[in-house]
């Protein structure tokens, strides 16, 4: 009976997990917020010389090349961790889980 119980409360708790990442997974970032951050980064970086010509002179053009660098960097990372359920060579790993899982319960129940 007490088995049962851990068993049954485990089960819940899995369940709402899968639930969560099924909402993950389910809810897409909307176009607009993407197309947005790509405006933005794209005039910031635009009018960043204007910025840092007077302060920095010649450094102005390393500068806003690496702060473009790394802005640019952040966008293409955040579309690339969009998608965590995939089958690209930076998504999650759910086929092993899914068997560490599996293994797990056989031991338990076994």
């Amino acid at each position: 009976m007490i088995i049962n119980y851990f068993l049954n409360q485990e089960l819940q708790s899995f369940m709402d997990i899968c639930g969560a990442c099924e909402r993950i997974k389910n809810t897409p970032i909307p176009y607009s917020y993407s197309a947005f951050i790509k405006k933005f980064i794209f005039l910031y970086i635009i009018t960043l010389p204007l910025g840092f010509a007077l302060t920095l002179g010649y450094f102005t053009i390393p500068a806003t090349l690496f702060i473009s660098y790394v802005l640019t960097s952040l966008e293409l990372i955040a579309e690339e961790i969009e998608d965590p359920f995939g089958n690209d060579d930076n998504d999650l790993p759910m086929e092993k889980i899914a068997n560490t899982i599996q293994k797990n319960i056989q031991d338990i129940l076994a």
